[in-house]
Formats: structure tokens, C-alpha cells, sequence
């Protein structure tokens, strides 16, 4: 990939190649790497790798925040691995980028629980849960705790502050595994 384009051309060939790729963001130090599967003018969406060279779930990430975005140069090792385990690539998966509120509400109908992140309020915090409601710029959701507890009730985040979500993933499926639905209030 060239440096000179600008990230969201990068992430279109990228996609358009399925080409494995690898970027790190202004809000953590580790790198994220896996495969494009839609981009839109503010948003992607990543079939996530995770550092055990597995599929780990979906995250959609703000084009903005993205740095360093290249083909993984250790491409076809993980890829060699990934298929030697069985693993493949996961489809697209029918959620709208257009919009984040469109983006949670799309997510939350195909998956039980999605988690968002506010890197801008708050860098080391993740909310995990239920989405019931998204309207007048706001999510609410019934959050799930570490002990796949749920809180007795809701909590609403600005959408302004979302600067990813993600969605899918081993650990939001355990989660569900063990917490269950959320209890009727």
C-alpha cells in the first residue's frame, strides 16, 4: 500500500484484495491486524485476528482514528496458520456502517450484546451489553459485568463519544454463554 493515499483508499483496495492488514490507531499502542470487509466515509468494518491467529468477532473502527495502515508483512504465516486451522475468513455480516446509530442498531439485531468504546472519555474502559435503545444521540444499554452479572438497570452513552464498537467476539460470547439475556426488569 502506498502512504501517500489516504486511509480510506488504502482500506477500499485493501478490501477490494482481501489483503490481510495490520494498523494501529491514535488511541492504543498495540497493533490491530485483520481483513476489511466494508468501508464507508467514517467507519470500517474488521474481521478481527487476535494474537492467537484467530477470527476474533467484528470491530468497526472511525477511519480518522487509523495510522500505520499497511499489508501485514508476516501475511501469509497467519494466513498458512489460519487455513491449517480451519479457520475462515467470516463473511460480511449484515450491519449498516452509514451511521453509528445505524451501526449499533444493525449490530445489536444479529448479536446479543455488543461493546462499545469512549477512548476519548475515558481510554481503559469498554462497556459491554444489550442495546435498547438508540435515538436522539444517545445508545442505552443494559450492561453485562465481568462475572456475566447484569446491572438491575440502564445506562445511556452519548453516540458522539463512540469511537468504536465492536461485536461477535469469544469473550461477548461468554459473556452471553454464562450471563444469559437480560433479566425482564
Amino acid at each position: 500500500m502506498v502512504a501517500t493515499k489516504s486511509t480510506a483508499s488504502q482500506l477500499l483496495q485493501a478490501m477490494r484484495k482481501g489483503q490481510f492488514v495490520r494498523f494501529n490507531r491514535r488511541f492504543e499502542k498495540s497493533t490491530i491486524h485483520g481483513y476489511v470487509l466494508d468501508v464507508v466515509p467514517h467507519f470500517f468494518l474488521l474481521a478481527l485476528v487476535s494474537d492467537r491467529l484467530q477470527f476474533d468477532g467484528f470491530e468497526c473502527f472511525r477511519i480518522r482514528d487509523v495510522k500505520d495502515l499497511k499489508q501485514d508483512p508476516y501475511a501469509a504465516f497467519v494466513e498458512a496458520a489460519l487455513k491449517k486451522r480451519g479457520e475462515r475468513k467470516p463473511k460480511k455480516p449484515s450491519i449498516s456502517l452509514a451511521s453509528i446509530d445505524k451501526l449499533l442498531s444493525s449490530a445489536s439485531q444479529l448479536y446479543p450484546l455488543v461493546t462499545i468504546h469512549r477512548e476519548q472519555v475515558d481510554p481503559d474502559v469498554c462497556w459491554i451489553g444489550s442495546v435498547s435503545n438508540v435515538k436522539n444521540g444517545y445508545v442505552t444499554l443494559r450492561e453485562i459485568g465481568l462475572g456475566a452479572k447484569w446491572e438491575s438497570g440502564t445506562t445511556k452513552y452519548r453516540l458522539s463519544e463512540i469511537t468504536h464498537v465492536n461485536f461477535g467476539a469469544d469473550y461477548e460470547d461468554a459473556l452471553h454463554l454464562v450471563g444469559g439475556e437480560p433479566p425482564s426488569r
